[in-house]
């Protein structure tokens, strides 16, 4: 018998099949009428001590109405360990311990949507494991400096790349119950005087280079939270920036959720209130009883305070409370958020550079593993976030594990001494360890490797920073190879020339000297808890590499835009506000006395006079060749591509071509197609990434493969218009390996 379908059912159905689609910001409008319920009920009180902290990772609820504090979790890669309520220091609990997934670089890295998405619903059923609501990341900003301590935090230097992997990691957070808080709003692209400098750049450079993953986060992503950076952009403090926080971020944008500044990050009660922030991290002197003092004389008023209130609550209401008896009853890193950060690394891996060295030959029966990097840990360290990881697979474990399958011998020495300057506390040094980083090469371990080297099939180098050396708070001098590494390098080439380099870091490092002695290099990045073994499987060959670079690596540091313009280092010399909050000397300080010395620091300004031409949009636009560039990574295999279709429409440019693996395993490669403007009267760089995708085929496999480019990504900000605008004519569209590998090229006309 037919079931019949009530009419009112029926009408739903249609109703809901032709309805506009729900804007993900607007999904946070679903308790409005609750939100208004509880606001009602709420003291003035109440509802001040809900802009600023409780805790050093939480911000207050209303115990009396059900409404639940809010906690944080530190760090974009790994939900940090428990801290103690009034600082950072470890609570001492046995079930904190993360996974430790590979750093924003690495994760770049592997140019993959899915891994991205995989990557955040790991972070988001972690920070629900651990009872918080919402992440401190991703954090997006564009890697504008090789030098940059962030860089390893920060995704690429190439806004699609970024906007791409930050949309994903938000909906994989945030479709597990946790929201994101995407970082740092706007324009934070360096460590030194990050707290006062003022980033100065023209608003097309804004919105077409460092806007975007903010933007594509927010507006497709729906993520709930946003923290203003320490940095001013054009004058003012991004935490009271009417331009970023007002006009853009809830007016263009139409961002529904709240804000809450760096931890120090707030400057002042009005132009906090005014000008867009939420929340104050940490602290309540200008988002306490100052908004109450405030209300009195007049110069705010309860009803703005609501309205901060009302943003806070609709995250609340989106992101379900963990009870305190249900969190933290298990260990934080689960066997399913391990998997996944293996996943992630072993896509991560770039071959830079390979003259038949690598995979390890079935003839090596000795390899020498030379340098520090191989049994360092990277989890933590430095200043910043850090992960307490259940554990983490070195290079040498990973390498050593995976010999012993193949009946390889492995023999290690240090060869260096490790660069190991402590940001708190004491500086006790160990026998191998140094504070000098430009120290020369130590000739008891420089022997001592070379003898190592000599009596082995093939030497595995390992070189490369550390998180002493890249680290939130300072940018580095400079990106050479610390402590002897090049002059260590050169010998053992000369002793065994069946010689690769495995760079472990975050960002990218001087290879004028190593490139020449290595012939094979690889770029393995802080890749997370099971880094050593995704290394080994690649070095072996068990799977192929089919990483890409997320950034350029220049041949000498004075090549990249900032330097080559003079915009950097600044010539003055600020202090850094999160630091300020932890010196004695300024915690004993009365806050009038505070203020008075933050007021007085020397207030820098950075130029961003290269405009867009940020990473390979400078070095192709200039014909200033780089060591690697963006894009760039090798295979075990060849890939062919096949003749390109194109085509172009009102919804924007199709192309379709064919794509095969030509060698004899599996493997990955990851297609990019850039844009180059024809006869064009708009300034554009000489080409810019505008779509990429990363295809999995078996030996000998080939596949079709669509890639589109929406017209939306073909605008550009018109400055007179003071809006997006599109410029019709001729388009070269180029598609290929890296970003100077073209393989095929067409035309179209938009």
């Amino acid at each position: 018998m037919k079931k019949l379908v009530s009419f009112a059912v029926l009408l739903a159905f249609l109703a809901a099949a032709c309805s506009k689609p729900v804007a993900p910001q607007d999904r946070l409008l679903a308790h409005e009428q609750e939100i208004d319920a509880l606001i009602a009920q709420m003291t003035l009180e109440e509802k001040v001590e809900m802009l600023h902290s409780k805790t050093n990772m939480s911000s207050a609820g209303v115990e009396r109405l059900g409404i639940a504090d809010m906690h944080y979790a530190d760090g974009p890669f790994g939900i940090r360990e428990e801290g103690q309520p009034n600082g950072f220091m470890p609570a001492g609990w046995t079930l904190d311990s993360a996974t430790y997934f590979p750093t924003g670089s690495a994760l770049a890295a592997t140019w993959s949507e899915d891994m991205a998405y995989l990557y955040g619903t790991g972070m988001g059923k972690e920070a629900r494991l651990r009872g918080k609501d919402v992440i401190l990341g991703p954090a997006v900003n564009i890697q504008r400096l090789p030098v940059g301590g962030r860089t390893y935090e920060y995704l690429s230097e190439d806004p699609m790349l970024s906007a791409a992997l930050a949309l994903y990691y938000t909906k994989g957070v945030q479709d597990e119950g946790t929201a994101v808080c995407i970082k740092h709003f706007a324009v934070n692209n360096q460590e030194t005087n990050r707290g006062s400098v003022d980033a100065q750049l023209d608003e097309r450079t804004l919105r077409e280079i460092y806007l975007k993953p903010f933007e594509r986060a927010i507006r497709e992503g729906g993520a709930m939270s946003v923290m203003p950076a320490y940095n001013k952009v054009n004058g003012d403090y991004c935490s009271e920036n009417e331009h970023l926080l007002n006009e853009i971020l809830r007016g263009e944008w139409g961002f529904k959720g709240f804000t809450v500044s760096d931890w120090g990050g707030t400057h002042s009660t009005m132009g906090a209130m005014l000008h867009g922030l939420n929340v104050q991290m940490t602290g309540s002197n200008y988002l306490g009883q100052p908004v109450i003092d405030s209300i009195a004389t007049g110069a705010l008023t309860e009803e703005q305070v609501d309205e901060k209130v009302r943003q806070i609550l609709r995250v609340r209401f989106a992101v379900e409370a963990v009870p305190e008896d249900v969190a933290n009853t298990v260990m934080t890193s689960q066997p399913e958020s391990q998997a996944i950060a293996r996943q992630v690394a072993e896509k991560a891996i770039v071959l830079l550079k390979n003259d038949g060295v690598l995979p390890v030959a079935p003839e090596v029966k000795k390899i020498a593993v030379i340098g520090q990097n191989a049994v360092l840990k990277t989890q933590s360290g430095g200043m910043g976030a850090g992960v307490k990881a259940l554990y983490e697979v070195t290079p040498l474990e990973g390498i050593t594990s995976r010999a012993a399958e193949a009946g390889v011998e492995v023999a290690y020495a240090p060869g260096y001494r490790n660069y190991a300057r402590r940001m708190w506390g004491p500086q006790v040094l160990g026998p191998l360890e140094t504070a000098q980083i430009d120290e020369a090469a130590d000739p008891e371990l420089l022997a001592e490797a070379v003898a190592l080297a000599r009596d082995a099939d093939m030497v595995i180098f390992f070189g490369g920073t550390n998180k002493n050396i890249e680290t939130e708070g300072s940018d580095r001098k400079d990106i050479k190879l610390p402590c002897g590494q090049e002059t260590l390098v050169q010998a053992l080439y000369e002793a065994n020339p069946r010689l690769a380099t495995v760079l472990i870091s975050g960002g990218p490092t001087d290879l004028q000297v190593l490139e020449p002695v290595s012939p094979a290099i690889v770029q393995g990045w802080w890749n997370g808890t099971e880094g050593g073994t995704a290394l080994a499987e690649v070095l072996f060959g068990d799977i192929a590499p089919s990483g890409k670079l997320p950034f350029t690596f220049p041949v000498k540091l004075e090549d990249s835009p900032a330097y080559a313009l003079g915009n950097f280092p600044d010539k003055n010399t600020g202090g850094d506000l999160f630091t300020l909050m932890y010196r004695p000397d300024v915690l004993a300080m009365t806050p009038e006395q505070r203020q008075a010395f933050i007021d007085a620091l020397p207030k820098p300004v950075s130029q961003y006079t290269e405009g867009p031409l940020v990473g390979y949009r400078w070095f192709d636009t200039r014909e200033v060749k780089p060591m690697y560039a963006f894009g760039h990574g090798l295979s075990y295999v060849d890939f062919g591509y096949g003749d390109m279709k194109a085509s172009a429409g009102k919804k924007g440019v199709k192309v379709s071509f064919v794509l095969t693996n030509e060698g004899s395993m599996p493997a990955d490669e990851v297609v990019q197609l850039y844009v180059r403007r024809i006869g064009s009267e708009v300034e554009w760089p000489d080409k810019e990434l505008k779509a990429f995708r990363r295809v999995s085929l078996r030996e000998g496999e080939s596949k079709k493969v669509v890639l589109e480019i929406p017209v939306e990504d073909l605008r550009y900000w018109n400055v007179e218009k003071n809006a997006w605008d599109l410029e019709h004519g001729k388009l070269e569209l180029l598609l290929g390996s890296a970003s100077d590998d073209i393989r095929q090229t067409a035309e179209v006309t938009i």
